[in-house]
This record gives structure tokens, sequence and C-alpha cells, in this order.
């Protein structure tokens, strides 16, 4: 595992903490970010409650490795446009974030992140594709039918995760 994945890894947590089963959130049952049916679908599993309660980040850290960070080639996206990428592929699905992504570079839109946007992302500015995908998210975010609720943390994290990254790239 590499550098920027540990720190981001370290930033995510900060943004996901501890066990949640808030009863307007369609994820559901969430211990470090993870989601239950995330954590079955990865292990194979069929955890209860009680054992979603005893994650530790040893348990969440393969899942996020190989179904956010591996998925959207994080470890070939340059500093700062890798935990922009994450923390939204976490938030709202690795496909999003990629679209996203490829739309801040000009690539073509497929959820799929390989050469062609890879390039595109190298030709491209980090500042800018940072900014344009935290306006992009916020935009999403406002468009949720439970914005309501949970809008006022989205947005939170969306400029904690812009700044961060400013500060990484």
């Amino acid at each position: 595992m590499n550098i920027n994945f540990d720190k981001c890894m370290s930033l995510l947590l900060e943004h996901e903490g501890g066990f949640v089963d808030h009863p307007d959130d369609p994820g559901g049952i969430t211990n470090l970010g993870i989601t239950k049916k995330t954590y079955d679908s990865f292990y194979g599993s069929d955890i209860d409650e009680e054992g979603m309660r005893k994650l530790t980040k040893s348990d969440v850290e393969p899942i996020y490795w190989k179904d956010y960070w591996l998925a959207n080639k994080c470890q070939e996206l340059p500093s700062g446009v890798d935990w922009m990428v994450m923390d939204w592929g976490v938030n709202s699905g690795p496909a999003r974030a990629a679209k996203a992504l490829q739309r801040a570079v000009g690539a073509f839109e497929d959820g799929s992140i390989g050469p062609k946007t890879l390039e595109a992302v190298e030709a491209s500015n980090r500042v800018d594709i940072i900014e344009a995908m935290a306006n992009e998210r916020e935009v999403f975010y406002r468009s949720l039918a439970h914005f309501d609720t949970f809008g006022r943390g989205w947005l939170r994290r969306n400029d904690e995760t812009m700044e961060q990254a400013l500060n990484m790239s």
C-alpha cells in the first residue's frame, strides 16, 4: 500500500467515524464508512449488528484498498486528485467519482478510469480538477432527496475534502 493510501485512509476514517444506524440513511447499518451490504459482499458473509459494531480499521482497509482505491486507479492519480476521487467514490460510489473526474478533464465518461482518462488527468491542472469535482459534488448533494437531513454534513465533508486535496496537490 502506498503512502497516499495511508494518508487518505486516515482522512477518510475522520469523515466516516464509527457505528451508525440512522433510520433515514438508505445505506443502513454502517461502521467506519462500510455498510453491512458492502462488508457482506466483500467477505461473502452475513455479518450481524454486533459484528458490525466491532469492525476495526484492519477489517475495512482491504475493502477500501480494492473496491475504492484500486478500482478507481487512485494509485496512478496525482496527489490530491487521488483523495478527491477516493472520498467521493466511498461516499457516492466509485463509478460516480470516476465520471466526475472524467468530466473534469474532458475524457469520455464511462465510469471506468483507464489510460485515456489518465492521459487527460496528466494534461490537466490538479487544482482545476479538484475544484471542478468539488463543485459538481455540491450540486449532486443538493439534488438528493435526503439533503434536508444530511446535507449540512455532506457539504462540510465536501469542503474539507477539497481543502485537504488542495493541500496535498
